[in-house]
């Protein structure tokens, strides 16, 4: 439960990280982060990959591919359920 918590707390701070760079002497601004193709981020990319690694099915990571982030993070939170034989 301690992990959940700690990832529950650092993972807005390492996102809002990567958005802060500094500009000289102590003054942060902010810039626009890097996309991979028109309207493809890197949370879309992450989802769509943690999706078919534990669902198995192209529906499912088209969905969490729109989804992005919130899906990340759920399934960071969510552990998988195991197949009972």
């Amino acid at each position: 439960m301690n992990r959940r918590i700690l990832l529950l707390f650092l993972l807005p701070a390492l996102l809002l990280g990567s958005c802060v760079a500094a500009n000289g002497p102590g003054t942060p601004y902010y810039y626009q982060p890097v996309f991979y193709g028109p309207g493809i981020g890197l949370g879309t990319i992450v989802a769509v990959v943690v999706s078919w690694s534990r669902n198995k099915s192209i529906l499912l990571a088209i969905l969490c591919g729109i989804l992005g982030w919130i899906y990340v993070i759920y399934a960071l939170l969510v552990p998988k359920k195991r197949k009972i034989l």
